[in-house]
């Protein structure tokens, strides 16, 4: 019986309403028949919904959580003042004894790993989304943000530093980890839908002009002059797919530009259904200015969609070229240019497409990522062994 604990700081009921549920995301393979989350929070999820997320294994959930107070306990997220947070995780893994640990993120969760490692000799991995140094603490913008995010570098230096194999989600992490002086890592793309999500094949045009756009609505991923950009085209409708602090404020631009009757949105839509859907549309576009490749991204690029997203402010994205999307600045006119671009010439269109399709299945196609995870995994027990 092969298990994994796996140490997760989201409030995994979040990922369920906003349908975010991918198959098989914490057990890969169905490798392990036994999945162990530990969740840093009261969080109970639904365990229908959760079950899906480990595939045929067997499912346990445990709260540890971190005090409401831990960074003011803690002096700023002081190692030693940790240590008896950290001691009830290596007690819960001494009592499951996995053969590897898994963690998400570089926070208390990694911390967590790393002194279990240290009591226990089990191995752990360790996934980054984001670049801190960047995405982080390079957008903290009150004191108090910025205090808080400078005093994490000490645990996330400790649990990287100390991972078995750590597993950035694109290239732009890997300046923050060789900074840190990490040397184990190996960029592994998000696992994306292996079920729904389905290659296009028809790139005529719909009647009207079916256009998408998906991600979280804030300020660094506002979509306001792609909408205002949209208002000028004719003969096409666009869906919204997202929430955020910025949703009622795009609400209010689709009102201003009087095209509440061709705009779409949904707060929420299930990755199921998204990823089945997403086929049917002829563009996807949208604008962020974190420095990664989204999982909101990275699915119309696997499905074959033609794909417009801005050029962002520093250094750009290595695998978002002009081969596989169109990049353009983070303008109305330039949006519309792009869209009006993909609109009339079909045969740009479809190669931009097809191109992106192949280039995605190559890269990170849900197979080609489960079978990169089940090999890491097996190389991080066979060393344990």
């Amino acid at each position: 019986m092969s298990k994994i604990m796996v140490i997760i700081p989201d409030m995994l009921s979040n990922i369920i309403e906003k349908g975010e549920v991918t198959d098989r995301y914490y057990n890969p393979g169905n490798f392990f028949s036994e999945v162990h989350l530990v969740l840093t929070n009261n969080d109970k999820p639904d365990l229908s919904a959760v079950q899906k997320m480990v595939g045929s294994a067997e499912l346990y959930i445990y709260n540890l959580p971190s005090a409401n107070l831990m960074f003011f306990l803690s002096l700023g997220w002081r190692p030693l003042l940790l240590k008896s947070w950290a001691k009830k995780a290596q007690k819960l893994a001494k009592k499951i004894q996995p053969d590897m640990i898994r963690c998400h993120g570089g926070h208390l969760n990694a911390f967590a790993a790393a002194q279990i490692k240290k009591e226990l000799n089990i191995p752990y991995v360790l996934s980054m989304h984001i670049n801190p140094d960047e995405d982080v603490r390079g957008r903290a913008s009150s004191v108090v943000k910025k205090i808080v995010t400078h005093a994490q570098k000490t645990i996330e230096s400790i649990g990287l530093l100390n991972a078995d194999l750590v597993m950035p989600v694109y290239t732009p992490i890997v300046p923050y980890l060789e900074r840190l002086g990490v040397v184990k890592f190996e960029v592994c793309y998000n696992t994306l839908n292996p079920k729904y999500l389905s290659k296009k094949e028809n790139y005529s045009l719909h009647e009207p002009i079916q256009i998408i756009s998906v991600g979280r609505q804030f300020k660094e991923k506002n979509p306001e002059n792609l909408i205002r950009a949209f208002a000028l085209l004719d003969n096409a409708e666009l869906t919204l797919v997202g929430d955020g602090s910025y949703h009622q404020h795009l609400v209010d631009i689709v009102k201003e530009c009087n095209i509440e009757d061709r705009v779409k949105f949904h707060k929420s839509i299930t990755n199921d259904e998204l990823c089945t859907r997403l086929k049917e549309f002829d563009i996807f576009a949208t604008h962020t200015e974190y420095w990664e490749i989204s999982k909101s991204v990275l699915e119309p690029l696997l499905t074959g969609l033609p794909v417009l997203l801005n050029k962002r402010q520093g250094e750009p994205v290595k695998e978002l070229t002009s081969e596989i999307c169109i990049l353009v600045p983070n303008t109305i006119d330039a949006y519309h240019g792009a869209l009006l671009k993909l609109i009339e010439d079909d045969s740009f269109r479809e190669n931009l497409g097809r191109g992106a399709y192949s280039y995605a299945k190559k890269n990170w196609s849900p197979k080609k990522t489960e079978q990169k995870f089940v090999k890491i995994y097996q190389e991080i027990i066979n060393l344990k062994c």
